[in-house]
């Protein structure tokens, strides 16, 4: 795959992903939330070219410090998502201005390694993106799932279904608990 292909499949994910995660959205725990993360690994890997030959103790370094900042992004993503539960117990995400300024140091500081690549004169593949992507979208909703399975049963909607929790309306549920960020 070309690098254009690559960016733009980058670009595609990215704001598929960030624009989903600032509506409400039901958390589910079936066992696809790796699958995204699974083919941008896939993709990153069939190709040649992950780590620059002639410069490959820099290379390995840089993509060390991808991978750092994707782990980061993902799990300061996660943490920075507010998760609470409606009355029968269905549980909701929505990310925070937080999750912005997460991305936002995120994509800082993968300019600045680029930048300090483009110094020391290290190729540096979309390969490496892919996978500090993968990366923050394992990590994001791995963390994700285990706050949603650390809530208590009490927080889990154990209430009765007349506590006074309504619909707004909308579809859109108005929260009986809300993990504060």
């Amino acid at each position: 795959m070309s690098g254009l292909t690559h960016a733009l499949l980058i670009l595609a994910v990215v704001v598929l992903v960030v624009a989903r995660q600032f509506r409400v959205q039901q958390i589910s725990a079936d066992r696809r939330w790796w699958i995204v993360p699974a083919v941008l690994v896939f993709l990153a890997v069939r190709e040649p070219g992950l780590l620059d030959a002639p410069h490959r103790a820099g290379s390995a370094v840089l993509l060390g410090a991808e991978l750092l900042i994707g782990v980061a992004t993902g799990v300061g993503w996660a943490w920075t998502t507010r998760i609470w539960t409606d009355a029968d117990g269905t549980v909701w995400s929505k990310s925070t201005k937080a999750s912005v300024a997460v991305w936002i140091v995120g994509i800082v500081l993968r300019v600045g390694l680029f930048g300090l690549g483009v110094l020391l004169g290290v190729r540096q593949e979309s390969s490496a993106l892919l996978l500090a992507l993968a990366a923050t979208l394992l990590l994001r909703s791995g963390v994700l799932i285990r706050r949603v399975h650390s809530l208590g049963p009490a927080d889990r909607g154990s209430r009765a279904s007349g506590d006074g929790v309504t619909q707004p309306s909308g579809n859109v549920p108005r929260p009986s608990w809300k993990e504060r960020v």
